[in-house]
């Protein structure tokens, strides 16, 4: 989440993540800083080129018996077919042109034995995914690109001496960067290294599947209706509710004191905290500019707020990230130390939880383990709300969704940003535009089916046109997408597999932002949340 360029501070927040979708977020100064096509601007979208192989091998280098086809395809009028030999994957790879210290999600569709998909020259640990179904089926994998790294290679290769194996539509999601990748078209280039496939002399065994950290385990995978295999925690909250973020700083937006934050929010996020010198801990004070803008705002007076929001059964979390957030939690030391001083302001301030929007990496392992620790210091009533952006959500395979998964058992709600993201792929492998009901509905299906209980996932979508750069959709969208998700009615084009009728709800940054508009969205969203079944 952004805030306004106008305010010199390291909080922030429009929710705008470090890259954007389109170029037209610039028009809307103010509210963050867009991304243009080329170089640090670049735009979010599928870096790979004929991806989906409809114009023959062009933009791939190909070793052994390769081709395209026409038929089988899962999409459009091409595909690949590859036949590995005795001595040879029949590989195919595409380098692309990357930013440093980037984060990129790879998937694409393939069918047959023994089908790798993933990328080489990431500067960090390189991502490989397979499969062996002989119907078509997506696999996903992600990585964060090096500090020196410009370019990475793509590949997609078969097994030696196995089966034809057929891809189609390849996709590396993320910004594109400037240079001018040179294609690696060395043979030795087809064979994985020892640490993503298993030796040449054997077929695939189990320790060429990718690490069990990329993907849910049995116990957190859902059935196929995507019903929950463990129970939501206590917390006291309604089976639905409204989640707005409150704004500690003054962006031109309609300025607010915590207790005249709308009463239609069930959770508030207060944000954000501060990091602190101390590697891990975080801190939190009232924004002074904010605070003479509200005419002598105390610390008093915001802790009595959040204790008449309690009063009238509100909860109130400390937000920490946002788009400027420089908070890390990356070892055991860093994560003992965040659990310390979240438990230190929530008992001095009264907050109910921790909602977090870290915008500039995440790592899933030590930030679970804090949360783990945090939680058992404050007990069953602990609420873990998270915001991550639509790219840290695209697969089980980020690290975001790995974090959530870790955590699912304390996890009160994921609101994922639809917005500011462009084009993504939905649950059905078709691409959608952000702002719009299909959008919205089969990012949360994807969501879902990649191991979340329906209680755990909301809408996570701005306020106003003036809170993000792109995806705003109105409140009658939003309870559309939401009556579609929980009833199957209100649909768009696309219809999701199965309905979620404890469907959580839906957030919005921020009640600032709302209440600039007209409280829009608290009076109309918040009304049909409260009413659902």
């Amino acid at each position: 989440m952004a805030r306004s360029l106008q305010q010199p501070s390291h909080r922030r927040r429009n929710k705008f993540p470090a890259v954007l979708a389109t170029a037209t977020a610039l028009a809307l100064a103010g509210t963050g800083l867009a991304l243009t096509a080329g170089g640090a601007n670049a735009a979010v979208g599928n870096l790979v080129t004929n991806g989906g192989f409809d114009s023959g091998l062009s933009g791939w280098t190909c070793t052994g018996n390769t081709s395209t086809v026409s038929s089988p395809v899962h999409s459009g009028s091409g595909a690949l077919a590859a036949t590995p030999g005795a001595g040879d994957t029949a590989e195919c790879t595409q380098t692309v042109s990357v930013l440093p210290n980037t984060a990129y999600s790879l998937n694409g569709w393939v069918q047959g034995p023994y089908v790798y998909l993933g990328a080489r020259g990431t500067g960090g640990t390189d991502p490989s995914t397979w499969s062996a179904q002989s119907a078509w089926n997506q696999l996903n994998t992600s990585f964060t690109t090096g500090a020196s790294t410009t370019s990475v290679t793509l590949y997609v290769h078969g097994w030696y001496g196995q089966a034809t194996y057929n891809a189609d539509d390849i996709q590396l999601i993320g910004p594109g960067g400037t240079a001018s990748p040179t294609p690696s078209a060395s043979a030795t280039s087809a064979s994985p290294s020892a640490s993503a496939s298993p030796t040449k002399s054997a077929s695939p065994s189990a320790s060429a599947s990718p690490s069990q950290s990329a993907s849910p385990s049995a116990s957190s995978s859902p059935s196929p209706s995507g019903s929950a295999t463990t129970t939501p925690p206590n917390t006291g909250l309604p089976k639905h509710v409204l989640t707005g973020y409150w704004q500690n700083f003054d962006n031109n937006s309609t300025v607010q004191k915590l207790g005249a934050v709308q009463s239609a929010y069930d959770i508030i996020a207060v944000s954000f905290a501060d990091a602190t010198t101390t590697q891990g801990a975080i801190s939190f004070t009232l924004d002074p500019a904010l605070a003479s803008k509200l005419g002598g705002y105390t610390d008093a007076q915001f802790k009595a707020d959040i204790a008449a929001k309690h009063a009238a059964g509100k909860k109130v979390v400390l937000s920490i990230g946002g788009q400027n957030g420089a908070i890390s939690v990356g070892n055991a030391t860093a994560a003992t130390n965040f659990a310390n001083s979240a438990y230190s302001l929530i008992q001095s301030y009264g907050f109910d939880g921790i909602d977090v929007d870290l915008e500039n990496g995440v790592d899933p392992t030590y930030m679970s383990q804090a949360l783990h620790s945090l939680q058992s210091k404050v007990g069953s009533g602990f609420i873990l709300t998270m915001a991550p952006e639509t790219i840290g959500m695209y697969s089980t395979a980020g690290a975001y969704f790995q974090l959530a998964l870790n955590t699912k058992d304390i996890l009160t709600v994921v609101n994922t940003q639809f917005y500011n993201s462009g084009g993504m792929n939905g649950c059905d492998g078709k691409v959608y535009t952000q702002g719009t009901i299909d959008f919205i509905t089969a990012q949360v299906c994807t969501h879902i089916q990649g191991g979340l209980r329906p209680d755990q996932v909301g809408i996570g979508v701005p306020a106003s046109t003036k809170a993000a750069g792109g995806g705003y959709v109105n409140s009658t969208v939003v309870n559309n997408a939401l009556d579609c998700l929980a009833t199957g009615n209100h649909c768009g084009s696309f219809v999701p597999p199965a309905k979620w009728p404890t469907i959580r709800g839906a957030m919005t940054w921020s009640t600032n932002w709302d209440a600039n508009n007209g409280n829009d969205f608290s009076n109309n969203v918040g009304a049909f949340v409260h009413a659902m079944q």
